[in-house]
């Protein structure tokens, strides 16, 4: 079968879908690779927040021109970095699958520190991320977080320069890229929470195009699927995108040593926060649960009230208040 990939041109987007490409050629397909520039991309010297409000909405700035060419027939699937994907798809696209994940932590680069905790009092830390921004400021209120967008080899350019002592970003990216040598600390994702979907590709398809569909079922990897599927639950719950300080993370429930096992009964473990960039005032919740696969979404909106009930609403309204500044 000829299938059409599409793809943003970053290096690590052309990753992704060659990775993706080569395993589809692997079964059998004739792949084409087509590269869509999106909006996210073509603003390159803003924030993410006055992205969103020069294209009308945050939601989906990496995405939007890649499912109009799906949706016009220009393309038969895409492949993106699934922390990306709103967690609403239009209703002509489907999640149609979700390859393994990778290491899904956030971590420091840095030339000189081995730690976070290392770090002088007073050093620039860049990251793009108001999740980021939101945890390091929870942590070390003492660093100055610095706006840092560009891509994995432009942030790394500038972290060589000099104008900042570290970058936070996530280690997927620099692992599949063969990045790391700067890569110091992976950080825990108890005290410093992933991106809901982070280390994780989702492939999109049009909701009714069965064939390609049925192509890339095998491509599904069902322990990633529910995962996220909790992750993107709790943040659509929320009312969060990608770049809300939102941060969940789910993953199985590591056994401690010489604990006897059930085979049977699978237990999760959820991570979640909500914190102020500006202040690093944080919401942390930990829920353990024991899984049940046909309900994930339950689980990631259980995580959701969690966070609201321990008092993470005023959190979300001033992240929202600051989006609306920002993009003024």
């Amino acid at each position: 079968m000829k299938l059409r990939i599409g793809s943003r041109g970053s290096q690590l987007a052309l990753w992704q879908a060659n990775h993706i490409a080569s395993l589809l050629r692997s079964a059998g397909h004739e792949i084409e690779i087509e590269i869509i520039k999106t909006t996210g991309d073509r603003l390159q010297e803003v924030t993410f927040a006055q992205v969103g409000a020069l294209s009308g909405t945050a939601k989906g700035i990496f995405t939007k021109e890649i499912e109009e060419a799906l949706a016009a027939g220009r393309i038969d699937l895409a492949v993106h970095s699934l922390k990306d994907l709103p967690t609403e798809l239009p209703d002509p696209f489907a999640l149609a699958a979700t390859p393994a994940r990778v290491d899904p932590r956030d971590v420091l680069v840095s030339a000189k520190q081995a730690r976070l905790a290392d770090l002088a009092e007073g050093a620039r830390v860049g990251t793009s991320s108001q999740r980021r921004r939101a945890q390091l400021k929870a942590l070390r209120p003492d660093l100055e977080a610095v706006e840092f967008r560009g891509n994995v080899d432009t942030r790394l350019r500038k972290l060589a320069e000099g104008e900042v002592e570290a970058i936070l970003l996530a280690a997927a990216g620099l692992d599949r890229l063969g990045r790391t040598d700067w890569v110091r600390e992976r950080l825990s994702p108890s005290q410093f929470c992933p991106a809901a979907g982070q280390g994780a590709l989702g492939i999109e398809t049009r909701k009714g195009d069965d064939a390609t569909i049925e192509a890339v079922r095998f491509l599904d990897h069902a322990d990633t699927r529910f995962a996220v599927a909790v992750e993107r639950a709790a943040l659509a719950a929320l009312g969060g995108g990608c770049q809300v300080p939102i941060g969940v993370h789910c993953r199985p429930k590591p056994h401690a040593a010489g604990e006897a096992q059930d085979e049977m009964l699978l237990h999760d473990e959820v991570f979640a926060v909500v914190a102020n960039p500006a202040n690093g005032v944080a919401v942390r919740v930990h829920h353990e649960a024991v899984r049940d696969a046909n309900a994930p979404e339950a689980l990631g909106r259980t995580v959701a009230a969690m966070l609201l009930e321990a008092g993470a609403e005023p959190l979300l309204a001033a992240a929202g208040e600051d989006e609306a500044r920002a993009g003024r």
